[in-house]
């Protein structure tokens, strides 16, 4: 298994708690394993201004995120092994931890996760799926002693 991770660190407030690149490597390493061989995944840590360009860009919400996921499609016929960017809203993260009670450096695995899904196909747009999704988000992160994201206050 071969997984590159790319990190651009975008962010100007240094009063975040951002997580290593080693833990950025670990949570995509998880996510893929098992379900894809090899893979490179560019993750771009942004400010809210960012998050919202994109968001409005891309989805048509003038509002920023969390995180966005931008799957690769790359040539029919020719292997790449690009699966696409990552952009993370680094202040949206900490907000969202802090609102649910729950350790930043938690939110961040679950956000991680959640994005790389995105990247190999994963959806959450109808229940079923959605069912599906966060079911494997539970399971990735309870192997690494990270409580269940979807109840308040773990």
């Amino acid at each position: 298994m071969n997984y590159d991770v790319d990190i651009q660190r975008e962010v100007d407030n240094t009063n975040l708690e951002l997580p290593s690149d080693e833990d950025f490597q670990h949570w995509v390493t998880l996510a893929l394993t098992g379900r894809k061989s090899r893979g490179e995944i560019c993750i771009r840590l942004v400010e809210p201004t960012e998050s919202q360009q994109l968001n409005n860009d891309y989805r048509g919400k003038d509002a920023p995120t969390n995180v966005l996921s931008f799957p690769f499609d790359g040539p029919e016929g020719i292997p790449m092994d690009l699966l696409g960017d990552l952009a993370i809203c680094a202040d949206i993260v900490t907000k969202e931890a802090q609102e649910q009670n729950k350790p930043v450096r938690n939110h961040w695995a679950h956000m991680v996760i959640h994005g790389t899904l995105h990247l190999i196909g994963f959806d959450h747009i109808n229940d079923s799926d959605a069912e599906q999704m966060e079911t494997l988000e539970i399971a990735l992160l309870a192997s690494i002693n990270i409580p269940d994201p979807y109840q308040q206050g773990v």
